[in-house]
């Protein structure tokens, strides 16, 4: 992978950037990794010289990986994650002394790469538990992940800390969120003793023409439950667009209710035993 960064000591080496011109020029993101002064870096450009720093001996991981690999809601600003052994990584580093089995490495855009597999393994085994599993539907909607395969990932380092978190997280992973909010909505609903909702549910509009997505629900009842963000205000044509969608939803029997931004947990769980009471069972 050809990239901005590059290792100053080479390029001095090979006549690329004289010496006087290297820091006047340029400027080091990692110790001895440089960009053109004027360079903005976006994440997978940050995980190009980080891998560079380690003498190209590192494997990008974790919440890296994962952006890599195509999920969401990773924040760019995050430090880069490598598999690499240093006991003192520079500012914008997370460095992790791991075992790496060679099947649990790929290659994304000529970097190497935790699998999703082993990313989700290394993702679900730390931070809080919603938080875990919010990181996991992302990679999971993203890629192919595998639940079973990140067991057997598991299964080859039985001696590595927070397995039974990773192994609770994995229970509650879901590819239909499409949002952190939604996977936080979900587990609410789960965690208040309701059915495990389905996710991405397909209803047709009243003429056959239009299929639409309901975040979760329970199709039994025809009842939803959708975290409503500001998407729908973006253009008029959106907006047109979700007023119609209602309304054919609504027709076919559904009753959606609409979580906003800031609402309260007891209010929502509150609007759906109503909800759930009114609903023929």
């Amino acid at each position: 992978m050809d990239g901005t960064a590059f290792l100053g000591s080479e390029a001095v080496a090979t006549g690329v950037v004289p010496k006087h011109r290297l820091r006047s020029h340029h400027r080091a993101v990692f110790p001895g990794v440089y960009v053109p002064r004027d360079a903005t870096l976006d994440l997978r450009e940050r995980a190009y010289a980080a891998w560079l720093w380690s003498g190209r001996r590192g494997v990008l991981s974790g919440l890296t990986a994962s952006a890599l690999h195509g999920a969401k809601w990773v924040d760019a600003t995050e430090p880069i994650e490598l598999i690499y052994s240093c006991a003192r990584p520079p500012a914008g580093l997370r460095t992790h002394a791991m075992a790496l089995r060679l099947d649990e490495c790929g290659v994304v855009a000529g970097l190497p790469v935790t699998t999703p597999e082993r990313t989700a393994f290394d993702l679900g085994r730390r931070g809080t538990g919603d938080a875990a599993v919010a990181r996991l539907d992302a990679l999971a909607r993203a890629t192919r992940l595998d639940l079973t395969r990140v067991k057997d990932v598991a299964g080859h380092h039985p001696h590595t800390r927070g397995l039974r978190r990773l192994a609770t997280v994995l229970d509650l992973v879901d590819a239909g969120a499409e949002s952190p909010r939604e996977t936080w909505l979900r587990l609410l609903l789960q965690r208040a003793g309701y059915p495990r909702p389905r996710t991405q549910i397909p209803v047709l509009s009243p003429d056959g023409r239009q299929k639409y997505y309901l975040d979760m629900g329970w199709e039994d009842l025809k009842l939803a439950v959708e975290y409503d963000g500001d998407h729908h205000r973006t253009s008029k044509e959106l907006y047109a667009y979700e007023i119609q969608r209602a309304e054919d939803i609504r027709e076919r029997g559904w009753l959606v209710l609409r979580v906003a931004a800031r609402t309260r947990e007891v209010d929502v769980l509150d609007r759906v035993q109503r909800a759930w009471r009114m609903r023929p069972h």
